[in-house]
Formats: structure tokens, sequence, C-alpha cells
């Protein structure tokens, strides 16, 4: 089976996950874009198992439609490497499409928060593209 490491920029903090991403996604939101310090995220989602090495801290925050993501960076680069949303941790972790170093890793196939995109950002045209988050 495939394995996947996605790490942190200096490399204390690590995730290694198991077969194809179940989806890869773009976020617009003012929150993501605070978040990164980018103008969107670029997400894989992962089913477990996963291995986390090294130590994370964390930051919780409350989305639009009251889910609770937890995020988890490293505290001595800073990164933001992977989270998990609160009640879900054992179905799906969303790690960041950066932290592979990948410059094959699989594409974008959807792009949320368009409202939020910044004009000077142009999609491929075969992503499917949601006003806010379809959830």
């Amino acid at each position: 089976m495939t394995t996947h490491t996605a790490a942190c920029d200096c490399g204390q903090l690590s995730i290694t996950v198991e077969g194809e991403p179940r989806g890869v996604g773009l976020c617009h939101c003012l929150s993501c874009q605070r978040r990164t310090g980018s103008v969107f995220a670029a997400l894989a989602g992962f089913r477990p198992p996963w291995t986390v090495t090294g130590q994370a801290t964390e930051y919780v925050r409350t989305g639009d439609q009251g889910a609770r993501f937890r995020f988890r960076f490293c505290p001595t680069c800073g990164s933001n490497v992977f989270h998990t949303e609160d009640g879900y941790e054992d179905r799906s972790v969303s790690i960041a499409v950066g932290c592979f170093a990948d410059p094959q890793f699989p594409p974008p196939s959807d792009s949320v928060y368009d409202i939020r995109r910044h004009p000077w950002v142009v999609l491929p045209a075969d992503v499917e593209v949601f006003e806010r988050d379809p959830d």
C-alpha cells in the first residue's frame, strides 16, 4: 500500500497516511487565508490509519456551520500540518498539501468559499466550485 508523509518545515512534526487521498480541495475562507498566510488552503483528506510523530500545538476554531476544527501545527517552526473535526477524528484527517512537498501530488477536485477567492486566483477548469461550504 502507498504511504504518504507530510512534515512541517523543520521536520519536527510529521504525519504518515496510507493509500490515496479521499479528496483534495481548496478553501478560500478568510480563516484559512489567515491560518495559512496564503490566499487559500490546499488540503487532502485521508481515512485512518495515520501516525503522528513529534509534538504539535493545537488551535480549535468553530466553523460557519458550528463544526469545531482542531488544527495542529509545529511549535518550533509554526507550520500548519493537519487538522481534524471534533467528533470525526476516527474517520478523517485533513493535511496541508504543501507539507507533502510533492509536486506530483494529485490536484484539487473542488474549491469552497469561492465568494472569498481573490479574483486573480485562477482555478483549473475541471475544479468543482462552491460559493460556500457545501456541507
